[in-house]
């Protein structure tokens, strides 16, 4: 879809409190948008005048104007799969998850395989559902259902015998299968474990996987969500090369956000598919579609201990174990992959979630500074969970920006059972320092990770605020940790602007950029912390196309 429409008739938002980044609260002002950027922000008056006669004239009624919101790290195909397909996310609880599975399978009899996800670990005892309690619901077909952090996946007798998966099966080097008493797999397969299972399973075609795009974006833009990176563009988990997905709804005109596409680094290989990794990006550059980072997950997660640690894990009794998690890709070729990449102009987004990792993504965009020098580059490393106290000050001196998921910091079963019981109460201290690493200077930029989790920014915000959850009576995680209203706002627009190479025409109010817009139904700059979350995207606007209104 073209950025420079054919002139005509504006759209002027009055009466409206407006924000942007560099400012500490709202101020009451107006907008007027016209052939796709936004012309004045002023007075009401200066606005009505700036969109020309026979504009549209919006009353906002005293809400918040505000640029689109910007996602950092969303996986949007993955989360619209889930939607058209077995989608578990919302169960409360096993019994939910197993109900919905019968009733899948009961209106879908043609189905060869099983397939979706969404289910949350804190559901079941030690947070590994079994395949027994599948086989209960469905035993006739394979039935695989990923978790809702996509770090592990829940198998059915069916699906582990076509994959193979059995006593003898022996654990990937980057995952686990977790297992019965005399070895036999129990259900519950993490990280790599999962892919043995995926690959027998027919992937999503090409038809599938556009659908699962235009449905994300639709539900992204009732979210006031503009644009996103999508933070896993390549072929895996049984889906449909993303690049094609995107290349072809850029092609089309159907994709309407501006997207940047963080391109997979398939941690099996190395160097050697750099060369195909500028291949791509050079192939898929169109539309509003640009494929110009590259993710490389450096670790795994927390609950199942694949999280890369410092220190090693604890067991029941609170003791050492052996275990410190994985590091995918060996941290010293790391630092070759990123200086390399680097120099071939692309941004790296890492998957960083525990101590170590976040050392490891840290030292390798430190080699690639010290090799290559300053540039245009805006690495980036997300999730955070844990950070070493030694580690925070280096994100700002190296330039390299804190990707946060806001929604996780707070307290709630998967924190409270699965996490700080074997992690300890010392690092458990070090968790989701997003206060810390702004007083330490470094840049913060959010996203949801969605389908993981909500993929609604004004939760993601409130959580930054308050560090507990929509409606939670529990304490709050941390407070100290807690972010202003502007920063947290600010790292939804401007910021994630920067990272995807937007800043110079979207993530603020200001004449000659694309006139991507949300409009809350209230200002919650002048509203208790605690309603952040009751406040609702009313109108999305990308390049001055109204693309919901509530």
């Amino acid at each position: 879809m073209p950025d420079t429409p054919t002139p005509g008739p504006g759209t002027a938002l009055v009466n409206a409190r407006l924000f942007t980044a560099g400012q500490e609260s709202s101020v009451a002002g107006a907008v007027a948008v016209r052939d796709g950027r936004i012309v004045a922000v002023g007075t009401d008056d200066e606005a009505r005048a700036a969109a020309g006669p026979g504009s549209e004239v919006v009353d906002v009624g005293g809400g918040l104007v505000l640029p689109g919101f910007q996602d950092a790290h969303v996986h949007p195909v993955m989360a619209g799969l889930d939607m058209i397909r077995c989608d578990l996310h919302g169960t409360t609880s096993a019994d939910e998850c197993l109900a919905r599975v019968a009733a899948y399978a009961l209106v879908n009899p043609g189905q060869e395989w099983i397939l979706g996800g969404g289910w949350s670990m804190e559901h079941f005892p030690g947070g590994t559902p079994t395949r027994q309690a599948l086989d209960a619901v469905v035993s006739d077909r394979p039935v695989v259902l990923t978790n809702r952090d996509g770090h592990g996946a829940w198998a059915n007798s069916v699906a582990l015998r076509l994959a193979g998966i059995g006593v003898g099966t022996p654990d990937p080097p980057d995952g686990r299968i977790e297992r019965e008493e005399g070895g036999h797999p129990s259900g519950a397969l993490h990280e790599g474990a999962m892919d043995i299972a995926l690959r027998h399973a027919p992937p999503a075609g090409a038809h599938e996987g556009r659908a699962a795009l235009l449905a994300a974006q639709a539900e992204l833009f009732t979210l006031g969500i503009t644009g996103w990176q999508d933070a896993a563009v390549g072929a895996m988990w049984g889906m449909p090369d993303l690049l094609e997905t995107y290349l072809d709804a850029a092609v089309s005109g159907e994709l309407v956000a501006r997207v940047v596409g963080a391109l997979w680094w398939e941690r099996d290989q190395g160097a050697e598919q750099v060369e195909t990794l500028v291949e791509r990006r050079a192939h898929a550059t169109a539309g509003r579609f640009r494929p110009i980072a590259v993710k490389i997950m450096q670790d795994g997660v927390a609950e199942n201990y694949t999280a890369g640690m410092t220190e090693p894990y604890l067991d029941g009794c609170g003791c050492a174990t052996g275990n410190s998690g994985l590091s995918f890709v060996d941290p010293e070729a790391l630092r070759g992959h990123v200086t390399r990449l680097d120099a071939e102009g692309f941004s790296v987004h890492f998957h960083a979630l525990g101590d170590r990792a976040v050392r490891e993504a840290l030292d390798a965009v430190e080699a690639a500074r010290a090799a290559n020098g300053p540039s245009s580059n805006r690495h980036h490393l997300a999730h955070l969970q844990v950070v070493h106290p030694d580690d925070l000050p280096r994100f700002a001196a190296l330039d390299a920006s804190a990707n946060i998921q806001p929604l996780w910091a707070c307290h709630e079963p998967q924190m409270d059972e699965l996490t700080i019981p074997f992690i300890g109460e010392r690092r458990a201290a070090w968790q989701y320092p997003f206060g810390s690493l702004a007083a330490a200077g470094a840049r913060l930029v959010a996203g949801s990770d969605w389908s993981v989790s909500s993929a609604d920014p004004l939760e993601g915000i409130h959580v930054a605020v308050n560090r507990r959850a929509p409606g939670s009576a529990a304490p709050a995680f941390f407070p100290e940790n807690a972010l202003t209203l502007a920063q947290a706002v600010t790292a939804y627009t401007a910021a994630a602007a920067y990272v995807n190479h937007q800043d110079d025409v979207t993530g603020a109010l200001r004449p000659g950029f694309h006139a991507d817009l949300a409009v809350l139904d209230r200002d919650v700059f002048t509203a208790p912390p605690e309603e952040i979350c009751e406040a609702r995207v009313v109108r999305t606007y990308v390049g001055g196309e109204l693309v919901h209104h509530a």
